[in-house]
């Protein structure tokens, strides 16, 4: 859940696992989880209405940690640096184009691992599926928006950024009917990245 590179599980591993709903209660649709690469107990998860939240106790506690920050409830992606677990960047927006989507205003990024947050841009993207950081500098940061989903507009593809999002640049664009759904970075080897496209569209009067 966390930038790094999936960890291998075998099936006898995957047989023993059982789950249980550890909250928040009224949290809203959630569509963007991330992990602390530096802590078992540190989470973050994003809901479709309901901002950014955290944990530090492995979910028996959550606290919202982007009011009074953002404007706008929507978050369709979350990403926390791996060589530096205090940079959290939040795309806004959910993704999962669905009869009551809502939409967001951008990025927004932390550098004390949520306490406090500022608006990096990016406001016409509307929806954002997915933010991907470099494993060694958390300043070059990769924003893969959806965009509208109403209409055409030219904020839609991928975004990169190599100062810590004060400045963007327009790095893959299909059209303006054509966003990016998922962005996948190879640890590896990170100038390798994969970004899926998808024409998607809602309109008022078929919802």
């Amino acid at each position: 859940m966390s930038n790094s590179s999936s960890i291998e599980t075998t099936n006898q591993e995957l047989s023993a696992v059982t789950w249980r709903c550890i909250g928040p209660p009224r949290g809203g649709r959630v569509v963007a989880v991330a992990g602390d690469p530096s802590s078992d107990a540190v989470f973050y998860f994003g809901a479709c209405a309901g901002g950014v939240w955290k944990t530090t106790d492995a979910g028996t506690y959550w606290k919202n940690v982007s009011d009074g920050f953002f404007n706008t409830a929507s978050v369709g992606a979350l990403a926390v640096a791996d060589s530096d677990s205090n940079v959290v960047y939040a795309g806004t927006g959910e993704a999962c184009i669905r009869l009551d989507v809502t939409h967001g205003d951008g990025v927004y990024k932390s550098t004390d691992a949520g306490h406090t947050w500022k608006h990096l841009g990016l406001k016409d993207t509307r929806h954002i599926s997915r933010v991907r950081i470099h494993p060694a500098n958390p300043d070059l940061v990769y924003v893969a928006a959806l965009g509208n989903a109403f209409k055409p507009n030219e904020e839609r593809g991928i975004f990169r950024s190599t100062d810590g999002g004060e400045n963007w640049e327009h790095i893959l664009h299909k059209g303006q009917d054509a966003g990016a759904a998922d962005l996948s970075l190879d640890t590896s080897n990170p100038r390798i990245l994969y970004a899926a496209i998808w024409e998607a569209r809602r309109s008022f009067w078929n919802m």
